[in-house]
Order: C-alpha cells, then sequence, then structure tokens
C-alpha cells in the first residue's frame, strides 16, 4: 500500500505545483517552491550577547547591537584591531519592550568610534568572552553593496545568505520586511540569530517593510514596536525624527532610505526631510545617489499592483530632479529590472528601478508577470537570489543579480550603469530648471 501511495502522492504535489515549475528566463532552471521556516533557537547563556548586528553611524563610527536575557547585562563594548587586544571602550544604552504577553530581552545599543576605513576590528559585547569582528567600509571607491529583500527565516534565506557572506562585500541594503514575525515575537529572537553571522561582520542597513508594521488598534496602533526596538537605524544623524527613515554616506555614496509605510505626501515630515536632505548632496564630493524602500514603484507582477503608486506621484519628481541613479525596492517576491525611467516613460535622466523582494520570505515566489511585458522592464524571474552592486568609480557601476541554485549562485542578470552626476546632458537640465524655477519666483515677486 505505502509503494502505491508514494507515487500517488508524488503525482498530486507535481500537479498542485506546476504553476510554481515554471522555466525561468533563457534557460532550463526549474523554480523551486516555498521550503520551510528555520526556527533558530538560543543556546547560550542568558547572559551572553546573541543576535549581534552592527550599523553604520556617521563616516567613521558603528552602531553594534545585540540582546541578552538577563536583565543585568552591560551595555559596553570593547573594540581594537588585534585579537584579544581591546584599546576601545563605549558604553550605549539599553531597552526593552512588551507586545502583549511576550517580553524582549534587554536590547543593547552602543555606537563606538571613531574607527579606520577598510579595517578588520575584533570586539566582544558587556564583557563577554566570545569574541566578533568587523570590517569598516573603505573611504574611497570602489565600494560594494550587497542587496537583499524580503528575507525571513527560511531555507532559501539561509541559500541566500550563504551566497552573499561567501563573497566579500562592504554594506548590505535590505529594502524591508525582515523576519516576517507578524507580531509572534519569538520569530524576531529567532530572524536575529539566523543572521547575527553575517550581520555581525559587516553591516546592515535597514529599512521597514509591511511586515514590521505589527500594529494592534487602540493597544498599539502606531505599529513597528519591534522594528524600532531592534534595529535603530542613523536617523538623527541624518536629521530625520523617524527611524523610519533616513540616510548615510558612506565612499562618495548617499543611501536614502524611505518608509513606504509613513506619510509621504507633500505636506508628510518625511517628504520634508527628503526635499533637504537631497538638497544638502554634493555630486561633486558624492557622485552616487541610491534610494531603497519596500513597495516598488513600478512594477509588472501581477502581486501588489499599484501599491507604490501614491508614493510614486508624491515623490517621482524629487529623485527624479535630484538625479538620483538606482531605486532598489522589495515587497514584490520576485526580481525584476527597469530602464531609466520618469513618470512611466523611459528618460535617460530618470533612476534605474529594481525589484528585489526575493530574499528567501515563507510565502513564496509571485510567479505571473503581465503579458505581454512592457518595453521599460527589461528583466524579469520570479526566483529566489540577492544582487550586487560594485561601486567602482565616480562615473561607473556595475550591477549583477545572483538566483539561488540550491548550493550555489548564479549571476543571471548584469549590466553596467553610469552616474547621472557625470551625465553632461542630466546636469545641464538640472541647472536649467533651477533657473527657470528661480527666474519664475522673480517674476512672481
Amino acid at each position: 500500500m505505502k509503494k502505491l501511495c508514494l507515487p500517488v502522492l508524488s503525482l498530486f504535489l507535481i500537479i498542485c505545483l506546476s504553476p510554481q515549475l515554471l522555466k525561468a528566463q533563457d534557460d532550463d532552471f526549474i523554480r523551486q517552491p516555498p521550503r520551510r521556516i528555520i526556527l533558530t533557537k538560543h543556546t547560550r547563556s542568558d547572559s551572553d550577547p546573541q543576535q549581534v548586528h552592527i550599523s553604520l553611524v556617521g563616516k567613521d563610527h558603528m552602531r553594534v547591537s545585540w540582546v541578552t536575557d538577563s536583565k543585568h547585562g552591560k551595555s559596553v563594548v570593547e573594540y581594537g584591531k588585534a585579537p584579544g587586544k581591546y584599546n576601545g571602550k563605549a558604553t550605549g544604552e539599553d531597552i526593552s519592550y512588551k507586545y502583549f504577553f511576550y517580553s524582549s530581552g534587554k536590547i543593547h545599543h552602543v555606537t563606538i568610534g571613531p574607527l579606520e576605513p577598510a579595517t578588520i576590528y575584533y570586539y566582544r559585547c558587556g564583557g563577554s568572552e566570545q569574541e566578533f569582528s568587523f570590517k569598516t567600509p573603505p573611504q574611497k571607491l570602489p565600494l560594494e553593496f550587497a542587496v537583499a529583500g524580503d528575507l525571513g527565516q527560511t531555507e532559501w534565506t539561509n541559500a541566500t545568505l550563504e551566497h552573499i557572506g561567501s563573497i566579500d562585500y562592504d554594506v548590505l541594503l535590505l529594502p524591508g520586511d525582515l523576519s516576517y514575525a507578524d507580531t509572534h515575537q519569538p520569530l524576531w529572537d529567532s530572524f536575529g540569530r539566523i543572521v547575527e553571522p553575517y550581520a555581525s561582520k559587516r553591516p546592515w542597513m535597514v529599512t521597514e517593510g509591511n511586515h514590521e508594521i505589527e500594529s494592534f488598534p487602540i493597544i498599539y496602533p502606531t505599529g513597528f514596536k519591534a522594528y524600532n526596538a531592534r534595529w535603530r537605524m542613523p536617523y538623527q544623524e541624518s536629521g530625520s525624527t523617524s527611524n523610519l527613515y533616513y540616510s548615510f554616506e558612506v565612499a562618495g555614496t548617499h543611501v536614502i532610505m524611505l518608509g513606504s509605510y509613513v506619510e509621504f505626501d507633500a505636506e508628510s515630515d518625511q517628504y520634508r526631510w527628503l526635499q533637504a536632505d537631497l538638497a544638502k548632496i554634493d555630486r561633486k564630493k558624492t557622485p552616487w545617489v541610491v534610494v531603497l524602500l519596500h513597495a516598488p514603484w513600478y512594477n509588472t507582477n501581477t502581486a501588489h499592483q499599484g501599491e507604490g503608486d501614491s508614493m510614486r506621484q508624491a515623490m517621482e519628481e524629487l529623485l527624479y530632479n535630484a538625479r538620483v541613479d538606482v531605486v532598489f525596492a522589495g515587497h514584490v517576491h520576485a526580481y525584476e529590472r527597469f530602464t531609466r525611467i520618469y513618470n512611466k516613460k523611459a528618460d535617460p535622466c530618470g533612476p534605474v528601478y529594481v525589484t528585489i523582494g526575493d530574499g528567501g520570505n515563507r510565502e513564496g515566489l509571485a510567479l505571473t508577470f503581465k503579458e505581454p511585458a512592457s518595453p521599460l522592464s527589461l528583466y524579469r524571474e520570479p526566483s529566489f537570489g540577492h544582487g550586487r552592486l560594485r561601486i567602482v568609480n565616480e562615473t561607473h557601476a556595475f550591477w549583477g543579480w545572483h538566483r539561488n541554485n540550491d548550493s550555489n549562485s548564479v549571476v543571471k542578470d548584469q549590466f553596467w550603469l553610469e552616474s547621472l552626476s557625470s551625465s553632461k546632458t542630466c546636469s545641464e537640465s538640472v541647472n536649467q530648471k533651477e533657473k527657470t524655477a528661480s527666474s519664475s519666483v522673480n517674476d512672481e515677486l
């Protein structure tokens, strides 16, 4: 009977999963279904640091964040340039939060520095004997970003993280949807443990997605309680009043993290902050501008159609006039790259839009794209993977999307990108617009 059931069951699964067994673009790769969630257990003592991750703060500082179950853990980081030799020491702060019947551990945040660029530092948290290490980004180009959205904590997530960690990079960018805890708070702890081997070695810069909201009427109306407590980003240093949107600079690149789930209309704090932040950028010193957000402004997948339209209508002109080079988004569980666009049309002075919500989430892939394909969409594929943006110099960068092929990573889409700050045509058009605007104001006065 068992021998008979197995073939029948296999046939049943093939029929059920047949929509997911689609061939990828230009080859015979068979797309895989979602994989199981991995719950990473806590195996250290209550006083030992866990869920260690780091993030950039200003041009030469790093924030070290971790959790202890013990309420007596100290918010202290010792660090130095040789293993076991710590000539630097910094003290920070700790917080905790409650979410219904869940009580978090003690969440520590300590800022260390000043640090030298492109240097390996060894550190330990709270006086624990366990030593970690990280490498600071370079002060000058070249610079390499790893980009992964909608990460989650599944077997596919593990594959993505292994592929990211197998090749050196300087900073990881994550455009929202981290843990997929969705109010189940222990999943935040599990996520922190699954990413620690990577997030403790390189700075992870993140922005929030819809799965970080975790709001509840009356009790938790504003949401983002766990996200803000655990993943503190350098928002104050960039003049923002919210951890949900901020910017930072590293090696000639200005990176802006926008909040898709915060007010963004022209009267909002986020809009005014973005306007001021863009105005401060000196493209002679900072030739590259990169933006990340969660809900894509351009999308030919049938999933999440139109969900980024309101934000696009409110903010697209700001990004276009500032000559933003590339915009990364998540949310849609697939990969898609567009040409340079402005106002739904190809424009050589608009950003390149890339959707990369394919990190490994538990919900699976968004398998269906609209047909026929839009001429604005240059490559699209529903597979798990991650991206690499290597900014080579002031004028050129190289982008590659790496598809997860089980135990290895295969580059399936790649292209060279020229900075808009080096484009004479685009620079002249911006200057002309500024002159016209100035003239109009004078005429009205």
